[in-house]
């Protein structure tokens, strides 16, 4: 097996991934139902195997535990060689070519074209925090039901405050106390 991610394009239509995603959003029922399938180790397994097989069939998953797939047009950024959830890099060919495996398309301009022809490019401007690495493996579906991946991807990207940078009193910066 590969291990080296390679963009894929995924299978079925960003048309009909947007309407599954409304009828799988979190309720009380999915609620309850992530609840249960985390009560026992089994169903939990069989659920996060099914989700896994699937997802890698459509998606290309590699199963990070915090899906971005509803934010970048349903083409999955962890595809990505590189594996960039905000973009591009700079090595994109001019016809759209991914720069690390130049027969492929690259995932982001996948994304681009499924979410402008959906309505939803302004989507692709939220900000994907960085993954947490502990959720690798875990069923995004069952986090996404317990919300755990609400602050996920933001449209604050931070810039509208300086960062806070530690700089030390000048009296210690001259080794005295």
């Amino acid at each position: 097996m590969d291990t080296w991610p390679q963009p894929k394009r995924p299978r079925l239509t960003a048309w009909l991934l947007y309407r599954v995603q409304r009828l799988l959003a979190p309720s009380a029922f999915h609620g309850w139902l992530g609840k249960w399938l985390e009560t026992s180790a089994v169903r939990y397994r069989i659920f996060t195997g099914t989700e896994k097989s699937i997802k890698k069939e459509i998606f290309g998953c590699r199963m990070c535990g915090q899906c971005a797939l509803p934010a970048t047009g349903y083409a999955c950024p962890m595809t990505c060689p590189k594996q960039l959830r905000n973009g591009p890099c700079g090595g994109v060919g001019g016809d759209g070519s991914c720069e690390v495996h130049p027969s492929m398309r690259c995932v982001w301009v996948v994304a681009y074209e499924r979410a402008e022809r959906q309505g939803h490019a302004a989507d692709l401007q939220l900000l994907q925090r960085p993954i947490d690495h502990r959720r690798w493996g875990e069923s995004s579906w069952v986090n996404y039901w317990q919300h755990r991946d609400d602050d996920l991807w933001t449209s604050d990207d931070g810039l509208d405050t300086a960062p806070v940078i530690w700089r030390p009193e000048p009296a210690l910066r001259a080794g005295r106390r």
